[in-house]
């Protein structure tokens, strides 16, 4: 019966992790425009003074949700309200804690802009965070219901091709502001792509009389799962503030680029994070331990492996990635490569998160700190001995890239580690064959890269499939076990029928 039940469970990590990285391939297939866009028409300046604004922005919204996003969940399952009411108590609280956070943002924009003037529409952004905010809650609350349909539309389709088009648009309105309009419009826009379906799902409530106390208490009691994603978060945001802190707005414009080229392996933890939550709930309630160590492992797996194939798909041939962004960002090669490597590192531990903001969270959140401290100080002790010892500016950009690395490495370790001690198993997702494709890829990959710069086209229309393929042939021939190949094909229909309930 429980080898019946663990095969239900990775069927059903493996259908909705299907579901999500289809959205997260649009994401991928929309988000390309806007970096070729941003790079070619605009320029690294404007796009880090645009990166750093984008950055206070998202935090304030994160920081404004109050912990509902995790919370909501929780508030709608154990209240004898009608569900509407609640979930526009949610909204009411995320307005209130938007307005307060724009107003500071009007007030001090110096906190969006640290390293350049500011005019122009620049302090208008702020009033943004409410959008952003709502989208989350409105998203959240749809999950709730299982609608994991209207999050792959919101920000898989409708933001950013929304951001890719307006960047374009925007440029021949205002050259230096362009962005800025972009990423307001394709958040408005993602906010009414959340909303529409939400309010067809709740509705609009009749005789509604908020009731925020409640809310807030909960998002008062939420703080450790709220913390844990406000440091996730800062631990893949804060080496752009510091550089943004210690470099010209073209060092931050130049080190953004790489970092959303190098993001993109990270959205693929999130394609399982709607499906992995539900799965170790129920273990926990069964109190099957080695249920969800075989979760965490298994998920944990095909995140690395599939991320180490984009890993070395963008870094082998990192020049020619970063120049058809635009030539002046080949620079931030060398942080591609550390930000690349530094995701795939960062999987085992995030994984594991998933599990201990349930187990242990407390703990759980008191390494996330600890590393994120690290992070910070590691990142300012490189900078500062580069710059003493008298290298080049990009390599001093680059020791941000080092440090997330590295710090991202001893989370993970770190929470590995304490995640089997809990439940007296390993959860070491990773396997030696991995090590093996990974070596083949980089093989065929450096031969690619040996060609003349005049045929630097072959390296990426070609070069780029053949490492994919060779990776891939490896790992399916070596690695994936039966439990692996789920993630690829349907539950037999026989097999679906049969199966407990």
């Amino acid at each position: 019966m429980r080898v019946a039940e663990s095969q239900q469970d990775i069927a059903a990590l493996a259908k909705g992790g299907r579901t999500n990285i289809a959205g997260f391939a649009l994401r991928l297939l929309a988000r390309l425009p806007f970096l070729f866009i941003a790079g070619r028409l605009y320029g690294p300046d404007i796009v880090g003074r645009f990166a750093l604004a984008v950055v206070v922005v998202e935090f304030a919204a994160l920081v404004a949700t109050l912990g509902l996003k995790r919370g909501l969940a929780q508030a709608l399952t154990s209240t004898e309200r009608p569900h509407v009411c609640v979930a526009w108590d949610a909204m009411a609280v995320a307005f209130v804690a938007s307005m307060i956070a724009s107003a500071i943002l009007f007030v001090f924009p110096e906190a969006m802009y640290p390293n350049s003037e500011i005019y122009g529409a620049e302090r208008f952004l702020s009033l943004i965070v409410v959008a952003v905010a709502w989208s989350d809650i409105s998203l959240a609350a749809l999950a709730y219901r299982l609608n994991v349909k209207a999050q792959v539309t919101a920000r898989a389709v409708v933001e950013p091709w929304t951001i890719s088009i307006a960047a374009w648009g925007f440029y021949y309105v205002s050259a230096r502001d362009g962005l800025i309009f972009a990423y307001a419009a394709s958040m408005a826009a993602a906010l009414a792509a959340s909303l529409i379906p939400f309010v067809r799902s709740y509705g609009i409530p009749r005789g509604w009389k908020p009731e925020l106390r409640p809310l807030f208490a909960l998002a008062r009691a939420n703080i450790p799962l709220a913390g844990a994603d406000t440091l996730e978060w800062g631990t893949r945001n804060v080496d752009r503030f510091i550089l943004g802190l210690m470099f010209t707005p073209t060092i931050v414009g130049i080190y953004y680029m790489a970092q959303q080229v190098s993001s993109l392996p990270q959205k693929l933890k999130t394609s399982f994070d709607p499906v992995l939550g539900p799965v170790i709930t129920q273990s926990l309630k069964d109190d099957d331990r080695s249920a969800i160590a075989r979760q965490v492992r298994q998920v944990a797996f095909w995140i690395v492996a599939a991320q180490l194939m984009l890993t070395l798909m963008g870094g082998i041939p990192g020049e020619a990635v970063m120049g058809v962004v635009g030539p002046q960002f080949v620079s931030g090669t060398a942080a591609l490569g550390f930000l690349l490597f530094a995701e795939v590192l960062a999987t085992p531990g995030s994984v594991s998160e998933s599990a201990l903001v349930y187990m242990a969270r407390h703990r759980n959140l008191m390494i996330s700190a600890a590393v994120l401290t690290f992070q910070i100080v590691l990142s300012f002790v490189l900078i500062l001995a580069m710059r003493w010892v008298g290298w080049p500016i990009n390599y001093q950009a680059a020791g941000t890239a080092v440090a997330l690395m590295v710090a991202l490495l001893c989370g993970s370790i770190a929470k590995n580690i304490f995640l089997s001690r809990l439940l007296g198993e390993s959860v070491n997702p990773i396997r030696w064959p991995l090590i093996w494709a990974a070596l083949a890829a980089i093989v065929v990959g450096g031969l690619f890269t040996m060609l003349p710069k005049r045929l630097e086209w072959a390296e990426l229309l070609i070069g780029i499939p053949v490492i994919a393929a060779t990776y891939a042939f490896v790992l399916w021939k070596w690695a994936f076990g039966e439990e692996d190949r789920a993630l690829f094909r349907k539950m037999p229909k026989a097999e679906a029928e049969t199966a407990p309930a």
